[in-house]
C-alpha cells in the first residue's frame, strides 16, 4: 500500500502567552491535505492568535511549528487591509505580489483567478478600493485569497460583514475547492456544512472532534460531564488527604511521608487545574407591557438616489412578535427598522406607532459606543448602580456577569477587543427595562457559547424583537416571522424562522456566479503588449467571452485528475489506465497553456480597441 500522505503543517508542544494565562500550554495538532477545520473557543482563547502562528506572523515561545515543504499558507484576517490602488483588481495585484512572479504564464494566471473570484464574489475588478463597505473588502480578500490557491487557507470570522448569499457562496467554494481550511467562526451553519473536523482551543489546550459543529456538541457534552465526575471525585479525595494532614501527629510519622508528599502533589494538581471560563449572565426586564399594537406601517415608501428600497409596505408588528429582517447587504434592513420605530419618515405612507412603546436599540456598528468613556460609565453614567428595587444591583457586579472583572470598569472603551464591545453592548442594552429590542447584527465578534446564551435570553424575554441578522441558526432559534426583500423595494412577510423562509420564498432567479455560468472577460496585459489591431471582430469576442469557462473545466479537470492519482488506491487501476490518465494531464497542462496566452491575447487587443 502507498504511504499516508504526510501532514501539511504540525504543532508540536506549543506554548504562547499573552498575560497570566497561556494561550497554548504544550498544545499539539496537525492538518491533513484536504481537511476543512473549525477553529472554535471562547473569546480571547488565543484563536486568532494561533492562527498568526501558523501564518508566520507570530513566534511561540516554546515548542516547534513543522510545515512540509513547499507548503503555501494564505490567511485572511478579520478585518482584512487591502493595499491603496485605483482599482479593486490593481490592489489585489499589489497584495498578491504579481510584480514579483517572474513566469508570464504563472503572472497571467493568477491575474485570470483574481478577475474570476472578484466576480464570483458579486464584485468588479474596475470598482475603486476607496470607501469600500467591511463587507465588500472582505469579499475581495477572500477573492485574492482564492486566486493565490494556497495549500493552507486560514479564515478569521470570514461570514462577519457578509450577507447570508455571501456566506453561502464561500461555502461553496470551500467545498468545492482543493486547499486545507482552518476556520474561525461562531457560525455553528457555516460549520455544519463545511467542517470535516472541530478543533477546540481550551484553557491552552488544542482538542480534535471528528466531524461537523452537530457531532462535537453532542460528543463534547459527553466529555464535559465526565470530566465535572473525574473533578469531584478528585476534591473529595483531596478534601479527604486535607482533614488528614491537619491531625498532624499520623501525619508526621515517617512511615506516611509518602502519603504527605501524595498530598502535596494533589495541591499540585487542584492548583494547575485551569477551570472552565464562565459564562456570560444575561437578563432581559421588558419592563412595563407595551401596548397590543408596536407599529403599523400602511403603503410606507422611501426611495434613496432614485432607488426604492422599501416601496407600498404593509405591516403590522403586535405586541410579543419575533420579527426576523434577512436580506443582503444595502437591501435596505437597517432603514427598514428606522421607519418601523418612527426614527426615519417615509417618502410616502404612514406609519403608526403603539402607546407605551419603551425601545432599547443593538447597533451593529457600535456608533452608540463613546471610545473615551469607561467601562462602567458605558453601561451607568453618574451612577454606581444599575437597575431599581429588587433588581439594583452595583455596576461592578452587573459587569461580572458579562465576563468583565473589577479591575476593566474603569477602563476606556477603546482598549477592549470586539468581543468585549459586543457584550458591553449587551450590558448596557440588558441595563434598562424595554418592551422593545431592537437588534442589528448582535451575533459579530460574540463567542458560540456566549451565543447560544443569547439565544436562550431572547427566547424568554416576554417583549416584541425586531431582529437584523445573518446567523441562520439563531435566526431559526430566536424568530417566529421573517421579513425579506422580493426586490424593487418589495417586501414579503413569512410565519417561521431563516429554514421557513427557504421552503416558502419563490424560487429565486440566479443571480450569482457558479462554476459552470461564464464570467465576464477582463484586461489581463499589462502595459508594454504587443501592438494589435483596433477593434475586435464577433467571433474574437465570441471566443473571449467563453475562455474563463473553458479554463475553468479545464482546471476542474486537472483537480479531479490530480486528486484521483494522488488516492491510496489508485495503483490498483492498472498500468493501461495510469498511462491514460497521465497523457491526459499532460495534454490539460498544454491545453491551459495555450488558453491563457490566448485570454492575454484578446484582452489586450480589447483593451487596445477601447483605449482607441
Amino acid at each position: 500500500m502507498l504511504a499516508r500522505l504526510m501532514p501539511l503543517l504540525t504543532l508540536l508542544r506549543a506554548e504562547l502567552a499573552f498575560g497570566s494565562h497561556p494561550l497554548l500550554d504544550r498544545a499539539e495538532f496537525s492538518l491533513e491535505p484536504g481537511e476543512r477545520i473549525g477553529l472554535i473557543g471562547r473569546n480571547g482563547t488565543g484563536k486568532s492568535s494561533l492562527l498568526e502562528v501558523i501564518a508566520g506572523r507570530i513566534a511561540l515561545d516554546d515548542g516547534e511549528l513543522q510545515t512540509s515543504g513547499g507548503v503555501r499558507v494564505v490567511s485572511i484576517r478579520q478585518e482584512p487591509e487591502l493595499p491603496a490602488a485605483p482599482s479593486l483588481r490593481e490592489s489585489l495585484a499589489l497584495w498578491a505580489e504579481l510584480d514579483s512572479i517572474e513566469d508570464d504564464r504563472v503572472r497571467w494566471r493568477v491575474d485570470a483567478r483574481i478577475v474570476e473570484y472578484l466576480h464570483r464574489f458579486g464584485l468588479e475588478g474596475t470598482a475603486t478600493t476607496a470607501g469600500l463597505s467591511g463587507g465588500e473588502r472582505k469579499r475581495a480578500a477572500l477573492a485574492g485569497a482564492f486566486a493565490l490557491e494556497p495549500d493552507v487557507l486560514l479564515l478569521d470570522e470570514p461570514t462577519n460583514h457578509l450577507d447570508i448569499d455571501g456566506i453561502e457562496r464561500l461555502e461553496d467554494l470551500i467545498i468545492a475547492g482543493s486547499p486545507a481550511v482552518i476556520v474561525v467562526t461562531h457560525d455553528r451553519s457555516f460549520l455544519d456544512r463545511v467542517a470535516t473536523r472541530i478543533v477546540e482551543l481550551d484553557r491552552g489546550m488544542l482538542r480534535s472532534y471528528p466531524g461537523n459543529y452537530a457531532a462535537y456538541e453532542r460528543r463534547k457534552a459527553e466529555q464535559l460531564a465526565e470530566e465535572a465526575v473525574l473533578n469531584r471525585k478528585f476534591d473529595k479525595f483531596w478534601a479527604q488527604e486535607e482533614v488528614w494532614i491537619r491531625k498532624g501527629v499520623e501525619a508526621r510519622r515517617t512511615r506516611n511521608e509518602g502519603r504527605v508528599k501524595r498530598l502535596e502533589q494533589l495541591r499540585c494538581e487542584r492548583d494547575s487545574r485551569r477551570e472552565r471560563l464562565g459564562n456570560v449572565k444575561l437578563n432581559v426586564d421588558s419592563g412595563e407591557r407595551s401596548g397590543k399594537l408596536v407599529a403599523e406601517l400602511r403603503n410606507v415608501t422611501k426611495v434613496f438616489d432614485g432607488r426604492a428600497v422599501v416601496r407600498d409596505l404593509d405591516l403590522r408588528v403586535m405586541r410579543g412578535d419575533r420579527l426576523g429582517l434577512i436580506g443582503p447587504n444595502g437591501a435596505g434592513k437597517s432603514t427598514l427598522l428606522k421607519l418601523i420605530l418612527g426614527t426615519l419618515e417615509p417618502d410616502t405612507g404612514e406609519v403608526r406607532l403603539g402607546s407605551q412603546v419603551s425601545v432599547a436599540y443593538f447597533d451593529q456598528l457600535r456608533a452608540q459606543l463613546d471610545l473615551d468613556a469607561t467601562v462602567a460609565g458605558t453601561v451607568s453614567p453618574n451612577s454606581d448602580w444599575v437597575g431599581e428595587g429588587e433588581s439594583r444591583r452595583h455596576v461592578v457586579s452587573y459587569l461580572a456577569d458579562f465576563l468583565f472583572p473589577a479591575q476593566r470598569a474603569e477602563s476606556p472603551v477603546r482598549m477592549l477587543s470586539g468581543g468585549e464591545r459586543n457584550r458591553l453592548l449587551l450590558a448596557r442594552l440588558f441595563a434598562r427595562p424595554a418592551n422593545v429590542l431592537v437588534m442589528d447584527e448582535p451575533t459579530n465578534d460574540l463567542d458560540i457559547e456566549s451565543l447560544e446564551l443569547l439565544e436562550q435570553t431572547l427566547q424568554d424575554y416576554s417583549g416584541t424583537l425586531l431582529l437584523v441578522s445573518h446567523d441562520r441558526t439563531f435566526l431559526d432559534n430566536v424568530v417566529t416571522q421573517v421579513l425579506a426583500p422580493l426586490g424593487d423595494g418589495r417586501w414579503r412577510e413569512y410565519v417561521g424562522g431563516y429554514s421557513d423562509w427557504l421552503r416558502q420564498r419563490p424560487a429565486a432567479k440566479p443571480s450569482t456566479p457558479t462554476s459552470s455560468a461564464p464570467l465576464p472577460a477582463a484586461a489581463l496585459a499589462g502595459e508594454g503588449s504587443r501592438k494589435l489591431p483596433a477593434r475586435m471582430s464577433y467571433k474574437e469576442t465570441r471566443e473571449l467571452e467563453q475562455l474563463p469557462l473553458q479554463i475553468e473545466a479545464l482546471e476542474a479537470e486537472q483537480r479531479a485528475l490530480t486528486e484521483a492519482m494522488s488516492g491510496p488506491e489508485y495503483h490498483k487501476r492498472g498500468g493501461e489506465q495510469m498511462r491514460r490518465d497521465a497523457t491526459r494531464a499532460t495534454a490539460i497542462e498544454q491545453a491551459l497553456e495555450v488558453a491563457f496566452e490566448r485570454w492575454a491575447e484578446l484582452d489586450a487587443k480589447k483593451n487596445a480597441s477601447g483605449r482607441g
